[in-house]
C-alpha cells in the first residue's frame, strides 16, 4: 500500500461498536471483494471493500472478517481469514500477509487461512442462533454484479436454513456515518492531497490546454503524494460540458474565456475527498461569471452554516432551495411568477440546480451514513451547490468537505484551498 500504516486501535474500536449492536448469540461475516476480469488475462485494479476495510484495516483480496462476540471459545470471538501466500505467489504478486502482519495490521489476534474456513465456521454456527449477512443497502446503490458477499450469503442460506438472518447495515450505517479522530485525520490528508492537485492546476490551466492535460496533472501529484489516485471518476468540464452533470470524458480543448467545473479528489488509505472548484480559462472571470459564481459561493456559505447536530437531512436541502431560489432571482434566471407557479415537486430553482447539496463523505464518496435520522457531530458531507446555465456556455460549481461540529459553524477539511475570485485569479496571474 502507498499510505502509512494506520493504528490498529482504529479499527479496534470500530468492530466494538458494530458487536455492541449485534444480537446475542450471533455471527457476522465480511468478505473482501473480488478482483473484477476486464477480458483475457487482464483485472481492474483491486479496490477493497470498505465494510471489511472498517472493521480490519485487511487490504487485501480473498479475506474474510468473522465476530462472534458471545463465542465459547474467547479466541473466536474475532477472527480474520486470509490468503495463505507461497513462493510462487511472491515471486508473482508480492508477498500476502502472514498471520503475525494480519494481527498487526487489524488488532485481531486469532488469524486462520482462508482454506479453514468452511470448518471453523462451521463449527461456530452450531453455537450461534443468527447469521448477519453484509447487504448493500445504500441509497444510492445499482449494483448488477454478483459480489463475492452474495456468494457467500447464497451458499449459507442453502448451508444454514435453521439459522435465522439479520442486517449487518443498519449498524454499519449507524457507526460508519459518525467518523472517529482517526478517520477525519485520514480524510484531511486526503483533502490535503487535493489541495496540492489543485494548486498545481491554476498555475497550469489557460486556454488551449486539453481536459485530460489538467486530469494528469492532478494525477501526478496525487500519486506523487501517497495517493492511490481519485476517490472517483474526475469531471473536468470546460464550457458548456460544465452543464453535463457526470461528464467525465474530458477530451475537449479548453477555450479563451471558458469556465472550467473541476469536481476531483484524491484517495487516502481508502478515504475519498471530494472538491468542486470551477476556474477561468484565461484566468479572469467575466462580470456575469464572477456574478452567478459569487451567487453559488453565497449559496455553500449558507448552506455550510445549517450543518449542526439535529438538522434532518430531507428538511436542509428544502432551506438551501429557498436560498437558492433567491439567488436565481437577484441572478434573473427566475422571475417572481416562475416561482409562485412552481410545481411543488420540482421547484422552479431545480432548472439552473438539479442535483443534491450534500452527501456523506468517508470510506465511500457517497459514504454511509444515516440520512432519516438528526445530523450528529463528526459526520462528514459535502456541500455542493451549484448552478448551469447552458444558454450562457457555462455552469459552476463549488464544494467542500466539512465535519459537524458539537457547537458552532462546521469544520472546513478544504479551508486551504482557494475558493474566493480574488484568490483565483491571482494565483493564476502569477
Amino acid at each position: 500500500m502507498k499510505y502509512q500504516p494506520i493504528d490498529n486501535r482504529l479499527f479496534i474500536k470500530n468492530r466494538n461498536k458494530f458487536m455492541a449492536q449485534m444480537r446475542p448469540k450471533s455471527i457476522a461475516v465480511f468478505n473482501s471483494n473480488d478482483i473484477y476480469p476486464i477480458s483475457a488475462d487482464s483485472t481492474m485494479p483491486f479496490q477493497q471493500h470498505r465494510d471489511i476495510f472498517y472493521l480490519s484495516g485487511a487490504d487485501q483480496e480473498e479475506t474474510m472478517l468473522l465476530l462472534f462476540p458471545d463465542a465459547m471459545n474467547q479466541k473466536h470471538r474475532e477472527v480474520l481469514f486470509v490468503r495463505e501466500t507461497n513462493e510462487h505467489i511472491a515471486v508473482w504478486e508480492g508477498a500476502k500477509l502472514t498471520k503475525e502482519q494480519a494481527t498487526a495490521v487489524s488488532g485481531i489476534e486469532t488469524i486462520y487461512w482462508l482454506a479453514d474456513f468452511d470448518k471453523v465456521f462451521f463449527d461456530l454456527m452450531t453455537e450461534a442462533d443468527t447469521i448477519y449477512f453484509n447487504t448493500n443497502e445504500h441509497y444510492r446503490q445499482a449494483v448488477e454484479t454478483q459480489t463475492r458477499e452474495n456468494r457467500f450469503i447464497e451458499k449459507c442460506k442453502k448451508d444454514f436454513p435453521a439459522h435465522q438472518w439479520a442486517k449487518s447495515n443498519p449498524i454499519l450505517q449507524q457507526i460508519r456515518g459518525v467518523k472517529e479522530p482517526e478517520e477525519i485525520a485520514l480524510m484531511q490528508q486526503a483533502c490535503d492531497i487535493t489541495e496540492k492537485g489543485f494548486r498545481r492546476i491554476l498555475e497550469f490551466a489557460k486556454p488551449g490546454v486539453w481536459e485530460y492535460e489538467m486530469e494528469a496533472e492532478f494525477l501526478h501529484e496525487f500519486i506523487n503524494n501517497r495517493s492511490k489516485g481519485f476517490a472517483y471518476t474526475p469531471i473536468i468540464a470546460s464550457g458548456n460540458n460544465a452543464n453535463v452533470l457526470h461528464y467525465v470524458e474530458n477530451n475537449q480543448q479548453v477555450k479563451d474565456g471558458d469556465l472550467i467545473l473541476m469536481d476531483v479528489g484524491a484517495e487516502y488509505a481508502n478515504y475519498s475527498s471530494d472538491m468542486t472548484r470551477t476556474i477561468p480559462s484565461n484566468g479572469k472571470f467575466t462580470k456575469r461569471q464572477r456574478e452567478v459564481y459569487e451567487s453559488v459561493l453565497r449559496v455553500k456559505n449558507q448552506a455550510t452554516k445549517m450543518l449542526v447536530p439535529g438538522t434532518i437531512w430531507a428538511e436542509y436541502h428544502k432551506e438551501v432551495g429557498k436560498i437558492m431560489t433567491s439567488e436565481l432571482l437577484g441572478l434573473g434566471l427566475l422571475s417572481k411568477a416562475d416561482v409562485q407557479n412552481e410545481n411543488k415537486d420540482w421547484p422552479a430553482y431545480k432548472k439552473y440546480f438539479m442535483h443534491g447539496t450534500s452527501h456523506h463523505i468517508g470510506l465511500d464518496t457517497h459514504d454511509y451514513g444515516e440520512l432519516k435520522t438528526p445530523m450528529k457531530s463528526n459526520m462528514v458531507f459535502t456541500v455542493e451547490p451549484g448552478i448551469y446555465i447552458p444558454d450562457e456556455g457555462f455552469g459552476i460549481r463549488i464544494e467542500d468537505d466539512v465535519v459537524i461540529q458539537e457547537t458552532g459553524v462546521p469544520f472546513n477539511l478544504m479551508r486551504n484551498i482557494p475558493i474566493e475570485v480574488e484568490e483565483i485569479e491571482e494565483l493564476m496571474n502569477k
